[in-house]
């Protein structure tokens, strides 16, 4: 088994410590929910995991078979709450130029039209200029690319909003059906989507990343217990176990 660990990472804005000591291993065939209010550093996580920010302590790597392996940019696929998309290029082009230029490391490569299909895209709609394309058809897409690529870790930024509740339930499947096979984080600020979507949640919450486990706990009282955290409230959890 595959496992993501990180060890004392931190983050700092100038004298505003963003993430403080973040240590945790997320580990390959589930489905974790990153869970922290708006500016709580999601993003900034995700953004230092994926060395789009340099930082300030601490560590980040794979663990396969014991063995500890930097983490390399063909190893993580990072889909953005908003999507970038070249919107010159037809749907069939960018995966076609996709598929061309990553062939010798995709597995199990299949026809475009069937890949097409695994996001439910219109046959009327492959053709035509992405520019033409809906936020949530442009996010399909994105989500596509690095469905193709399967890289070990995927990182998913609020991949869900954007879609109607048909196609969010599409997704949602598909990601179901992956992560046997990746170490994949889906951040949100909707719990609701959270405990409908994920097999484990952790919040960040002032700079530190928490698992919240849901042994013994009603689904109520689960939701109570996250939101306690996020307000900063002892709960009455904490104390039995304390």
């Amino acid at each position: 088994m595959k496992k993501l660990v990180i060890e004392g990472l931190k983050k700092n804005f100038g004298k505003k410590e963003v993430l403080k000591d973040i240590n945790f291993t997320f580990e390959e065939g589930k489905i974790y929910g990153l869970l922290g209010r708006n500016g709580a550093g999601k993003t900034t996580l995700f953004n230092c995991l994926n060395e789009d920010l340099d930082i300030d302590g601490g560590k980040f790597y794979l663990l396969d078979n014991k063995k500890e392996k930097k983490i390399e940019s063909q190893d993580i696929g990072y889909v953005l709450s908003t999507p970038v998309v070249p919107e010159f290029l037809t749907g069939r082009e960018f995966l076609k130029f996709f598929i061309d230029i990553n062939k010798d490391n995709i597995k199990d490569l299949k026809e475009i039209d069937e890949y097409f299909d695994l996001v439910k895209i219109d046959m009327d709609d492959r053709d035509k200029l992405m520019r033409d394309y809906s936020h949530g058809m442009k996010n399909k897409l994105q989500m596509l690319v690095y469905i193709i690529a399967s890289p070990e870790i995927l990182l998913l930024d609020e991949p869900l909003t954007s879609f109607d509740v048909v196609v969010a339930e599409e997704m949602k499947e598909l990601l179901r059906k992956i992560k046997e096979k990746h170490i994949l984080i889906f951040s949100t600020h909707i719990m609701e989507l959270a405990l409908d979507l994920c097999d484990e949640i952790v919040v960040l919450n002032k700079g530190v990343l928490e698992h919240v486990s849901k042994d013994n706990l009603s689904n109520k009282d689960f939701k109570k217990k996250i939101i306690d955290i996020l307000k900063g409230e002892e709960n009455d959890y904490d104390k039995e176990v304390s």
